[in-house]
């Protein structure tokens, strides 16, 4: 049976299914219920970079700076800067009367204790503290990077949008190890989370924080100015089933789904009082990961030979649907639209395609039958999971030995930090759909490193393009980024740290009474009952 006819039929009955209780008209100014794509399963922002573990951790953290709508860092814990030194030194002043949830004041010394443990997570986090002299925390209210060179974007990278995301959490938080997962949720942001609320795979609970105190820097856009909180609770709902979600937001019982399925937008497009906007206005990335440490994939040769059988438009399609105008195909590194997409370097991923051309070259390359573990969300129908599906079929069509380990996402997050071979647990491919705004520069783009074992999980030693990537950082024109951006794609092609699988513009769908909402991933600030 069709999908959509499916969802119609079964909508009215999976109402039954919804454990909500109605709200009253003057509760529902107060209460916000959202339907996250995912169970919320990991509370360390530091520790994933999973999209529900960064809204979440933008939920109770806040950052010294963020992003206004041109991507300019604006100040928000931080009431401002001062360079000195021609430019290696950078001092930064908190705001006065700045509390973490707990009521003790924010100092300098928990925001250098929090970057420090960003910094070796992140990929520009730890590009700054590479360049970093000294970070001290000079007073309680002013803490001071002493750098080796100027390094003008430092602001900008302090706001990154780009998870991990340097949010500010108290020292003690902060001393954490990295490599172990915080259990103290006391926040900086302008939301608490409700533990005591908490049910998992069915409920998490957000109060707003009282003693929160916006920025008065009025900057607008993504991650900058005021955030403004005006309910007093926020619900997460996990409604796995998509017909039983789309009948919740058109009774009433749920407000916003955060990331429905091409046919849950189909099904509620006749709906006068739903709204389905772009979630973000550059379109998510879809990427095929390479595990480059193990056979057959840390052969080049059967990497490249993986191309002539990537169809960007069926991958695009199985998480869009079939309207051209949700999806761009002949992308790259870059989101289509932005500075500094190209069509450099894709000659490979043009043109027909050809099951059987790669089969040949996976045969020249001397592929010999070794197994193939293809990593994916079995949990996650607006994303990953239709992108582990198509990768899965082309996979099996190419002849290979294929494993195929479907996983719910918590599970995943787990699964692909193993640098193990296929047959101790490891994994060979993954499929992912990243928020394009990780990808507009090389300096946040994690599919465009080639650091080895401190890169994204996948691992990909790839030297000229760690050259490149410090050019980028160090060019001081417009025409020079552009130019070595280019030179970056031309190199990740013919390496392939990572496939791109073509742009998604994923939607999202809530009451139109709802208005205005921050058009960046999935945020409750701002957004109120109009």
């Amino acid at each position: 049976m069709d999908r959509r006819r499916f969802m119609k039929a079964g909508a009215a009955a999976a109402l039954a299914g919804i454990s909500a209780p109605a709200l009253s008209q003057q509760s529902r100014q107060k209460v916000l219920r959202f339907v996250p794509y995912t169970d919320l399963t990991i509370f360390d922002p530091m520790w994933s970079t999973v999209d529900i573990t960064r809204d979440y951790g933008y939920m109770i953290y806040d950052t010294l700076f963020g992003l206004d709508a041109s991507f300019q860092p604006q100040p928000q814990l931080a009431e401002g800067l001062l360079w000195g030194d021609d430019g290696r030194s950078c001092t930064i002043t908190l705001r006065a009367g700045i509390t973490f949830h707990d009521g003790v004041p924010i100092r300098a010394r928990d925001c250098v204790a929090s970057l420090k443990r960003w910094s070796q997570v992140a990929p520009m986090g730890a590009t700054l503290f590479a360049l970093t002299d000294e970070l001290v925390a000079v007073d309680d209210r002013t803490l001071r990077f002493r750098l080796k060179r100027p390094f003008p974007i430092l602001p900008a990278v302090l706001g990154q949008l780009s998870a991990p995301v340097p949010l500010i959490m108290p020292e003690r938080v902060a001393q954490t190890d990295v490599k172990t997962q915080i259990t103290d949720r006391t926040g900086s942001g302008p939301f608490k989370f409700k533990a005591d609320e908490f049910q998992l795979g069915n409920l998490a609970v957000f109060e707003k924080f009282q003693g929160y105190r916006p920025t008065p820097n009025t900057a607008r856009g993504l991650t900058a100015g005021p955030k403004m909180v005006h309910f007093e609770r926020v619900e997460w709902r996990r409604i796995p089933d998509a017909a039983t979600a789309a009948a919740a937001l058109q009774t009433g019982d749920v407000d916003w789904i955060g990331g429905p399925t091409s046919e849950t937008v189909e099904l509620l497009a006749g709906f006068k009082d739903i709204d389905l906007p772009r979630l973000e206005d550059i379109p998510s990335m879809a990427m095929m990961r390479i595990n480059a440490l193990h056979a057959p994939f840390n052969n080049k040769k059967i990497r490249q030979a993986l191309l002539p059988a990537i169809d960007q438009a069926e991958f695009c399609m199985s998480v869009a649907g079939t309207n051209p105008q949700n999806f761009a195909t002949g992308s790259g590194f870059f989101p289509p639209g932005t500075a500094l997409a190209s069509d450099a370097g894709l000659e490979a991923l043009k043109g027909p395609r050809s099951i059987e051309k790669a089969r040949q070259l996976l045969k020249e390359a001397g592929y010999a039958n070794e197994r193939v573990r293809l990593l994916g969300a079995a949990d996650s129908p607006a994303s990953t999971t239709p992108l582990a599906q198509v990768a899965a079929d082309m996979l099996g069509r190419l002849g290979l030995n294929l494993d195929i380990a479907l996983l719910d996402n918590a599970s995943v997050a787990q699964r692909r930090r193993s640098e193990e071979p296929v047959d101790k647990g490891g994994w060979s491919l993954s499929c992912w759909l990243f928020p394009g705004s990780w990808f507009v520069d090389p300096g946040t783009n994690i599919m465009l490193r080639g650091n080895g074992r401190n890169a994204w999980f996948g691992w990909p030693t790839i030297p000229k393009l760690e050259e490149l990537r410090d050019a980028w950082l160090n060019a001081s024109s417009v025409h020079d980024r552009k130019r070595i951006a280019q030179d970056m794609q031309v190199v990740a092609m013919d390496e392939l740290p990572a496939i791109p699988l073509g742009a998604v513009y994923r939607q999202t769908a809530l009451k139109k009474d709802l208005v205005d909402r921050v058009p960046t991933a999935t945020v409750f600030w701002n957004i109120r009952r109009g």
